[in-house]
C-alpha cells in the first residue's frame, strides 16, 4: 500500500516513504535508486515533494506509515462500514479524521489539530488546481464513434468520428477530450469487452436515418418517461414518415436541457393537445424563462381553429329583446 503523505511539499525538503508499487516504480535499479513511472513523476512535479522508497520486504523502513494504516483500519473500518456510495464512505472517514484531530496525545498539551496548524506554516501552498489522478491515453475514434480504453469501448458524439482524442481514466469515470473540449463522460467499467453508450451521442445521426430508430444499439435500454413514447406515437400518427424525425428532434433537446425539464414540457404539450417539436421547445423555453407561452396556432393546421365573428349592434338588440321578453 502506498504510504500516506501530505499533498503539499514542505520548505524543508520533506521526504515521504513509499512501497515499490507499480503505480510509482517502473523498475528497481538497485539500492535506493528507482525508475519512476510517468504518472508518479508528474505527481512529484505538481506538489513538489521528495520521495524515498522502502526496501523490498522490509516493513521496518516505514513503520510509522504501517502503524497509521493499522490505526485507521481498527478505528475507522471496524465494523465494516455499510454505505451506498464512495462519496458516503469518504464523508464518514472525513468525519472520523476531524474527530481525531480534537484528541490530545500522551505527552502533548496541544490537540492533534493545533499541532498541525503549527506545521502548516512550514508547508508550501497547494497549487491552484489539483493534480488529475488519472491515466492518460491518446487514441483515435473508430467508424462507430467508439473509443477503446482498457478493453472496453466508450461512445463519443458521431461528429468526432476518426479524430484523435485523449482518454482520461479515473477510478470511477472515463472522460474523453478532443483538442481542448471534453466531448464525453462515462462511468468507468471494470468488465471486459463491454460497450458503454450514451444515447445522446447518436441522435444527430438518427435524425438523418430515422428508420434505424427502433434498431439502434445505443438506444437499447434507454429508460425514458412514459410521455416520450406517447408523444412519439401521436407524432407518427399525424405526420407519418416525418413524425419519427420530429420525435428525434425532441430527443435532441436532451443534449442541452435536463430530462426533467423536457419531460415537463412534453406533459404540457400533451395536456394542451399541441403535438409537435416546435410546441415542445416553445413550452420548454417558456418554463425556463418563466414567461407565459404564446403559441401561434397557424403552425398547427391539424388543430381546429376557433371562429370568432365581429360583434354587431343587432346582437345587442337581440339581447335586449330577450330581456324584455
Amino acid at each position: 500500500m502506498m504510504g500516506l503523505f501530505s499533498p503539499a511539499a514542505t520548505k524543508r525538503s520533506e521526504v515521504h516513504n513509499y512501497d515499490n508499487t507499480k503505480i510509482a516504480v517502473a523498475r528497481i535499479l538497485g539500492g535506493e535508486e528507482r525508475l519512476r513511472t510517468r504518472a508518479f513523476s508528474e505527481l512529484l512535479s505538481h506538489y513538489l515533494f521528495a520521495d524515498k522508497f522502502g526496501r523490498p520486504a522490509k516493513g521496518s523502513d516505514k513503520g510509522k506509515v504501517e502503524g497509521l494504516v493499522g490505526y485507521t483500519r481498527r478505528n475507522f473500518m471496524v465494523p465494516v462500514p455499510r454505505v451506498s456510495s464512495w462519496d458516503e464512505l469518504n464523508a464518514r472517514l472525513e468525519q472520523a479524521c476531524r474527530k481525531r484531530r480534537e484528541r490530545r496525545m500522551r505527552g502533548h498539551r496541544e490537540t492533534i489539530g493545533e499541532r498541525f496548524e503549527r506545521d502548516r506554516a512550514a508547508l508550501l501552498p497547494l497549487p491552484a488546481a489539483p493534480y488529475e489522478a488519472c491515466e492518460k491515453v491518446t487514441t483515435r475514434v473508430n467508424s462507430l464513434a467508439l473509443v477503446r480504453y482498457r478493453g472496453n469501448d466508450y461512445s463519443v458524439p458521431t461528429r468526432h468520428g476518426h479524430l484523435q482524442v485523449l482518454v482520461k481514466g479515473y477510478v470511477h469515470e472515463v472522460t474523453i477530450a478532443c483538442a481542448s473540449e471534453i466531448i464525453a463522460r462515462h462511468p468507468r467499467s471494470y468488465e471486459r469487452e463491454v460497450v458503454v453508450f450514451d444515447p445522446l451521442h447518436y441522435l444527430a445521426l438518427l435524425e438523418q436515418k430515422t428508420r434505424a430508430l427502433d434498431q439502434a444499439a445505443p438506444l437499447v435500454g434507454w429508460d425514458l418517461p412514459l410521455c416520450f413514447a406517447t408523444l412519439r406515437r401521436l407524432l407518427e400518427a399525424r405526420l407519418k414518415k416525418h413524425g419519427s424525425r420530429e420525435y428525434v428532434q425532441v430527443l435532441r433537446l436532451l443534449e442541452t436541457f435536463d430530462i426533467a425539464e423536457v419531460t415537463r414540457a412534453i406533459d404540457d404539450a400533451l395536456r394542451l393537445g399541441i403535438i409537435g417539436f416546435d410546441a415542445v421547445k416553445h413550452l420548454l423555453l417558456c418554463r425556463i424563462e418563466r414567461r407565459p407561452p404564446r403559441l401561434d396556432m397557424e403552425n398547427y393546421p391539424h388543430l381546429p381553429l376557433a371562429q370568432v365573428r365581429t360583434t354587431q349592434a343587432s346582437d345587442y338588440m337581440a339581447l335586449l329583446g330577450g330581456v324584455s321578453a
